[in-house]
């Protein structure tokens, strides 16, 4: 599978690496790449934004609010979270799916974490979620994308996020903040950098770099996202 790789990523918004990953599915292109972005919270396609988001502690503090397409729940990110993005021609979602579970699974146990999946299609140290993930069909491709709880902000994915009790409860736990856990508070002394590079050696044994074409389209598709109607909404 390819390696992508996004000129500029640095000053991107959340929403312009979906678009990436769009692009890719239209295009037909198969492709994995690892990402970061400054704090933002990012909720699913059908969740409702007012009991998920704090968007008043959002608004205070710069974190910047968006809805995704696919399903799954309410994700707070930062520079300490990596994100991860797979682009597969299988549209067997669920094969596409476990397989790609399956390969960070084996990425965290060769660094040295009991790393496990889970129903909810979250990746698990011990009890503590370090990675959520979701999948949609797109193009005729299967979109896969997850989470990497490296070393993030933890008092703000606390506050702003707030999903109802009843959802907490399901999982046995009080808090969102109770029930994950970052790399390195689980013992990973690793620096990023080899993280990553675990990570893509898994996923990739070429590259591609998008060109200036890819990134006119990309932005067209970002559009999407920074609707309003779709954020509030869910609706294109």
């Amino acid at each position: 599978m390819n390696r992508i790789i996004v000129p500029g990523q640095s000053d991107r918004r959340l929403v312009y690496f979906l678009a990436v990953e769009e692009y890719l599915a239209r295009t037909g292109t198969e492709g994995f790449f690892l990402w970061s972005s400054a704090p933002t919270v990012i909720f699913g396609r059908n969740q409702d934004m007012y009991s998920e988001v704090n968007l008043d502690y959002c608004r205070r503090n710069s974190i910047e609010v968006y809805r995704r397409k696919s399903g799954g729940g309410c994700v707070y990110s930062d520079r300490g979270n990596l994100m991860l993005s797979c682009v597969t021609g299988d549209t067997n979602v669920q094969s596409a799916f476990q397989r790609y579970l399956d390969s960070l699974v084996d990425v965290l146990r060769s660094l040295g974490l009991q790393a496990v999946s889970s129903r909810h299609n979250d990746v698990l140290v011990g009890e503590r979620k370090v990675s959520g993930n979701a999948c949609f069909l797109c193009g005729g491709c299967s979109i896969i994308h997850g989470t990497l709880i490296v070393d993030m902000d933890f008092e703000k994915l606390q506050n702003a996020i707030t999903p109802p009790v009843s959802k907490l409860e399901s999982h046995g736990v009080k808090s969102v903040r109770q029930r994950v856990a970052s790399l390195r508070e689980l013992g990973l002394t690793a620096p990023e950098s080899v993280i990553r590079e675990a990570i893509c050696s898994r996923f990739c044994d070429s590259s591609l770099e998008l060109g200036p074409e890819a990134e006119s389209a990309i932005c067209e598709i970002e559009k999407e996202y920074l609707s309003e109607n779709f954020i509030r909404n869910g609706v294109l």
